[in-house]
Formats: structure tokens, C-alpha cells, sequence
């Protein structure tokens, strides 16, 4: 078996050093054949890894609790305005402070769900090279390499859902309402941070950890590879 998978490989980069086109319909027969993997076989088996990733990864941000309860994506006070929350406490206004926080992480949640489509358009810019180079690479290279090439994009197309959802968890008003109070506060410097951006890039970044997650399993774990294709493509590399 061994055998037969490095002689996979050892096609599939002769056929990428050749420049050699393949037909993408022959990948369904050549999945059911055992024929050694194919570059479009390599290609689509990424792209489907990082759907089904992108798919889990959401769903899990977007259930009750999901940033909130996970201190790996748990979303907290903004930390350049941390003093503010010290100063709060101090003054009695912990469980203002509490709310807040609860109603931040609940606005990633309700916007989780968003991110989903913007993700998987972001994936079908994935080329043969890039998937190559993903296969062979780390067991999060491709979340990596999907963080490093949209992660822009991906910000500036999911704030708007951002934004909508801080407003409906009233995490805005909150924070407002906080802001205005520290403001008050004798011998302190005004704050008025961007809130929305704080919040988008670290739900974000939330999402890309539990994607890298998803992707880890699908690498490791063969109950996790839920397609023929995921399981041909990722078990070449054993």
C-alpha cells in the first residue's frame, strides 16, 4: 500500500512538471479506480477540506456559547483599553462590564454563520500549485495559507455582518454607555475605540482557529475524511 501511494505522488508531480492538463471529469472515475491521484483530484480534495472545515468551524462559532464558553476564540475587553475595564470594576460596574463582554461574544455568534459563504468564495480562488503545496505542508497549512490570502478581504466583506449583530446583542449601546461613564471619570484620557473593527478581526480570527481545528482532524484522523476524495487525497500523505 505504501508503495502504491509514493507512486501516487511520484504521477502526480511528473504530471505537474509536464505542464499536463487533466480532465476534471475523469476525477470521480479515477477516485473509484485506485488510480494514482490526479492534480485535479489534489485541487478539488482541498478545497473540499476547507468547506468541510469552514462548515464545522462556523457551525460550532455559531452555537450558544460558542465564543463565549471556548476560551480559545472568547472574545474579550479590548485589550488597548483595558485600563477601562480595571477602572470599571473599581467603581462597582463589574456586571455592566460582564454584559458587555457576554453580549460582544454573542454578536460573533450571531454573525458566524455569515462568514460561511464569504469563506467558500475565498476558496475557489485555490490553485493546483497552492493545493500541492498545502498537501505537503503543516497540519493547518491550508487555514494558513487561507488567512494569509484573504484575511483582508474576508475582514472588510464580514464587518457589515459584524456590525449588524453587535448592534442586535446591544454590545454598541453597551459599550457606549461604558465609555461614556469612564469618560467621566476624574484624570482620565477620553477613549472612543473602534469597536466594530476589534470585534470583526477577533471573530475572525476565531473562525480561522476552529477551521485550522477541523483541518487538523481531516489530516489525522481518518473518521474525520467524510468523502472518497478527502480520503484518497489525505491518505497519500501517510
Amino acid at each position: 500500500m505504501k508503495k502504491v501511494l509514493l507512486l501516487s505522488l511520484f504521477f502526480l508531480f511528473g504530471l505537474i512538471s509536464c505542464g499536463q492538463k487533466i480532465n476534471l471529469g475523469n476525477v470521480v472515475n479515477s477516485v473509484l479506480s485506485g488510480a494514482p491521484l490526479t492534480e485535479a483530484e489534489v485541487g478539488e480534495g482541498l478545497k473540499e477540506a476547507l468547506s468541510v472545515g469552514i462548515n464545522l468551524g462556523a457551525d460550532k462559532a455559531s452555537a450558544l456559547d460558542g465564543y463565549f464558553k471556548n476560551r480559545k476564540i472568547r472574545i474579550p475587553f479590548p485589550p488597548e483599553v483595558q485600563k477601562v475595564e480595571t477602572t470599571l470594576r473599581g467603581i462597582g460596574l463589574g456586571g455592566e462590564v460582564d454584559k458587555f463582554i457576554l453580549a460582544l461574544n454573542r454578536g460573533a455568534e450571531n454573525a458566524a454563520q455569515q462568514a460561511k459563504p464569504i469563506f467558500i468564495s475565498a476558496i475557489k480562488q485555490l490553485t493546483i500549485r497552492d493545493a500541492i503545496n498545502i498537501l505537503r505542508g503543516e497540519k493547518d497549512a491550508a487555514t494558513q495559507f487561507l488567512k494569509r490570502t484573504t484575511s483582508a478581504q474576508l475582514i472588510q466583506a464580514f464587518e457589515p455582518h459584524m456590525l449588524k449583530s453587535l448592534e442586535n446583542t446591544q454590545a454598541t449601546k453597551y459599550y457606549s454607555d461604558l465609555a461614556n461613564v469612564y469618560n467621566k471619570v476624574p484624570f482620565v484620557s477620553k477613549i472612543n475605540p473602534d469597536l466594530k473593527g476589534y470585534a470583526t478581526q477577533r471573530a475572525v480570527d476565531g473562525l480561522f482557529i476552529l477551521v485550522a481545528e477541523e483541518e487538523a482532524k481531516i489530516r489525522e484522523n481518518p473518521l474525520a475524511r467524510t468523502s472518497e476524495l478527502l480520503k484518497r487525497v489525505f491518505g497519500s500523505t501517510k
